[in-house]
């Protein structure tokens, strides 16, 4: 009996979403191609950007550990195979420990940026998403108006009446399906490019402390090297 009730309600419920996109107009397949996109891109992402895949706390762990003139060969064996951006920019800073530090900052911080372009991989197709989605609706709209008025005054009665309603139907049903695919979307985008802004943010600030720690020494003992006087023939 429930199975019976299950099925019934969901053979209505796929034909009235079949009788919104019929009544919406030839603009509703690719508002519905839109819709399938952003939500593919906002699952993929999802997955892609939670914290423990871009900065694994193990590595993190490990940065905020290592004290100040301490060997960051644990470090080094630890974001040797890892995959995250976190372990590939704090490789980069490891392989460049033996240059000067300002020059291992610059490199840290193209890597970053790298890194940041990496993790906002897909973001650019939900940004256009937002902007074409509510076009298309607009566009679905007035080609629902379009067919109001082409009817008008060609036929009287139930019969002008019902294309009416129709046409309107059709431009009322594209404008909502746009709009309820672009404001989602819209969200989505907002909400992943600050995750990726703050997780950049976060990942430079701990390997330039990680820097900070592994250079600790080295500038004052270069100091003192400098300040020896030479011996006066």
């Amino acid at each position: 009996m429930i199975i019976a009730w299950i099925i019934a309600e969901t053979a209505g419920i796929v034909d009235v979403v079949l009788g919104f996109f019929a009544r919406g107009g030839l603009f509703m397949w690719p508002l519905l191609a839109c819709s399938i996109v952003s939500v593919t891109i906002m699952i993929l992402r999802g997955l892609a950007l939670r914290r423990k895949v871009v900065m694994p706390s193990a590595i993190e762990a490990e940065i905020e550990r290592l004290a100040p003139g301490e060997s960051p060969e644990r470090l080094s064996r630890i974001v040797y195979h890892d995959p995250s951006s976190l372990a590939r920019i704090t490789r980069v800073a490891l392989q460049h420990l033996r240059g000067p530090r300002s020059e291992n900052v610059e490199v840290v911080q193209t890597r970053a940026r790298h890194e940041m372009v990496r993790l906002e991989r897909g973001l650019i197709i939900l940004e256009v998403i937002v902007g074409i989605a509510p076009l298309l609706g607009l566009i679905g709209a007035v080609s629902g108006l379009v067919h109001v008025f082409s009817h008008l005054g060609l036929s009287s009665g139930a019969s002008d009446t019902r294309q009416i309603a129709l046409g309107i139907a059709e431009a009322l049903n594209a404008t909502v399906f746009g709009l309820s695919i672009a404001v989602p979307t819209l969200i989505g985008f907002t909400y992943f490019s600050r995750k990726v802004e703050v997780m950049s943010v976060e990942m430079e600030t701990l390997v330039l402390e990680l820097i900070n720690n592994c250079y600790y020494g080295r500038s004052t003992r270069e100091h003192k090297t400098a300040q020896i006087p030479t011996s006066v023939a």
